[in-house]
């Protein structure tokens, strides 16, 4: 009996860019005018351990997976059947094999080891006669607008970075296509792990779930509704409370929001509204996202190493009780502790408490700060690797700043929580 002839399609694989708007893949895709076909793999690579840690722990796990049932949603309405598998990602695409006849396949680019080694297999598996359409989908500012104003010399202080893109560079925010609804719908798998919104500790300063709709929700509401945006500057420190900052970052980490539709939406506020220096700072935090991730372009599999972009020759010390005390909130520090448990019963912590708990592992415990990046990694709703280790390099003085930074942490303490409500709402809890 002659095999029935499988359905032409162009493969969309979806990473970290889980939406239907304001996404590349999509134009691109749309473009080819063949069948579309989504996919997302839980590829394991990413739920093995590190120093004893789960690489994707329960929180960004949950968060992913409210992501993902949403995108399949919104893909349902065009007939765009979605693929999941908790299995390695060219397993996933054999398997979609079995079904089509894939003709391109279109897929976000990524700079870091994990992400080019899968990236290797799945090109393999689709063979050379397939098209490759990659796209970059993260950056406020394209790599060639980078490499171009830097003519490939990527500075290596964010001063120097923000200094000639803030004056040179345009953001480009024009992204038009229309998602077409398709006749034939097939089904597809679609496996995800096991995870409950229980395990998440009630009133924490991130409450939201996870999905575009949300983001879109969160930015309206933030720059719009309450226009807390206005008062940024003055509140981002601040250690409880939803609004005291943005909270786009676990959207934008998995590509649930763009950070050119934030940056969109943030010039259409000061233009209706108010531009000031917090509106200014939202857009200078964008920057600093914007430096770590274009670094990782530039330095590579150095970012992830001992001695970081500096390549320094430093220690490497791994005391297990000292660095479960930490984990535990068992230190000396209320302050540290309180921080420390918060980020292990919610998965969030302060951009103020991040700085000073990696401080105290780096400087006054003295541990190998991978280490304390990987447990960051592990809990992290929000985890991004460019952002992440970039901020522990800086501290530890492997980065972008060759000083380490330590931080008073009685000072810190102090200054933040002057009445201690934050260590009270966090300490024997």
């Amino acid at each position: 009996m002659q095999e029935k002839q499988k359905q032409e399609c162009t493969l969309i694989w979806f990473r970290n860019d889980l939406r239907v708007r304001d996404n590349k893949l999509l134009k691109e895709a749309i473009a080819t005018k063949r069948y579309l076909v989504a996919f997302y793999a839980f590829d394991p690579v990413f739920f093995k351990r590190q120093y004893s840690f789960e690489r994707t722990g329960k929180f960004r796990l949950c968060f992913l997976i409210e992501t993902l049932k949403e995108l399949k949603e919104n893909l349902a309405k065009y007939n765009i059947p979605f693929y999941v598998g908790l299995k390695k990602t060219e397993t996933v695409v054999r398997e979609i094999q079995n079904d089509f006849l894939i003709t391109t396949l279109v897929y976000q680019e990524d700079e870091t080891s994990d992400e080019k080694d899968i990236e290797k297999r799945v090109r393999k598996v689709v063979g050379s006669k397939v098209k490759k359409i990659r796209v970059t989908n993260q950056y406020l500012y394209e790599p060639h607008q980078i490499d171009t104003l830097f003519n490939k010399k990527y500075p290596l202080s964010f001063s120097s970075f923000r200094n000639k893109v803030e004056k040179k560079l345009d953001v480009d925010t024009e992204l038009n296509y229309h998602l077409p609804y398709q006749d034939i719908y097939s089904q597809a798998f679609f496996e995800i792990p096991n995870c409950s919104r229980a395990e998440k500790f009630l009133g924490n300063s991130f409450p939201f779930k996870g999905g575009e709709k949300q983001a879109s929700v969160r930015l309206k509401s933030y720059f719009f509704e309450t226009k807390k945006v206005i008062d940024y500057k003055k509140t981002r420190n601040n250690l409880l409370g939803i609004n005291c900052s943005t909270k786009f970052s676990p959207w934008l980490s998995n590509g649930s929001i763009s950070v050119k539709t934030i940056y969109k939406e943030l010039k259409r506020f000061e233009d209706e509204y108010e531009a000031n220096s917090s509106t200014y700072w939202v857009y200078f935090e964008l920057l600093w996202r914007e430096f770590f991730k274009h670094a990782v372009r530039y330095h590579k599999n150095n970012f992830f190493k001992l001695g970081g972009i500096q390549k320094k020759t430093i220690l490497s010390i791994h005391d297990n009780k000292v660095i479960k005390n930490w984990v535990l909130g068992n230190t000396t520090s209320d302050f540290v502790n309180a921080n420390m448990i918060e980020l292990r019963k919610t998965g969030w912590m302060s951009n103020r408490g991040r700085q000073n708990v990696a401080s105290y592992f780096v400087h006054n415990l003295q541990q190998d700060w991978r280490i304390g990046a990987a447990y960051f990694e592990s809990l992290l709703v929000d985890y991004d690797p460019h952002s992440n280790y970039g901020n522990w390099m800086y501290i530890a003085g492997v980065g972008n700043s060759s000083e380490s930074k330590k931080f008073d942490i009685e000072w810190q303490a102090n200054t933040y929580d002057k009445y201690g409500e934050f260590r009270a709402k966090w300490i024997d809890k």
